[in-house]
């Protein structure tokens, strides 16, 4: 008797489970690198993005669970002190069209395959990750005084995963 893999279970192909699992993390890079900040700011707005990610462990839904704990196990926990690898991409625009075009390629795999309660929570949970990470750091000003807390380039990349994501 072979065990059935985790994604399996939930109805997946491998590469199904892959875009699922793997747009948490995108969505929180995506949200940090659509507009240039310091170290610290990023590393604040990572930390709120690994936030709504670790919390979604507790999630009512299911799907949602096992998709954050696999994300999880792939990122590093922030509860075992464990620290995400920072990604860095050289396009920081064509990074983000291109997690909003998984985010519509996921928003068709879950309206055609899982229950319509676990996909409106995982597309909810998405949008929650960017709304943390955006409004994690204000960007501009001075000494950490005034700036804008979401930028245009910020709101723009979560208004537009939300359209992607809307039924």
């Amino acid at each position: 008797m072979t065990d059935v893999p985790l994604y399996a279970k939930f109805g997946f192909t491998d590469a199904e489970w892959g875009l699922l699992v793997g747009l948490p993390q995108s969505v929180l890079t995506a949200a940090s690198v659509v507009t240039h900040d310091s170290a610290r700011k990023t590393r604040a707005e990572t930390a709120a993005g690994l936030d709504q990610i670790s919390d979604a462990r507790a999630s009512a839904s299911q799907l949602v669970t096992a998709i954050a704990k696999a994300v999880l196990d792939q990122t590093g926990d922030p509860d075992r002190g464990e620290e995400m690898t920072a990604i860095e991409p050289a396009d920081p625009v064509g990074y983000a069209q291109d997690v909003l075009t998984r985010a519509a390629e996921a928003n068709a795999l879950l309206a055609a395959k899982a229950d319509a309660a676990d996909a409106t929570t995982y597309k909810h949970w998405l949008v929650e990750i960017a709304e943390s990470v955006v409004g994690a750091a204000s960007t501009g000003g001075v000494l950490g005084i005034g700036g804008d807390v979401v930028t245009d380039n910020e709101r723009a990349f979560r208004d537009d995963l939300a359209k992607n994501l809307a039924d």
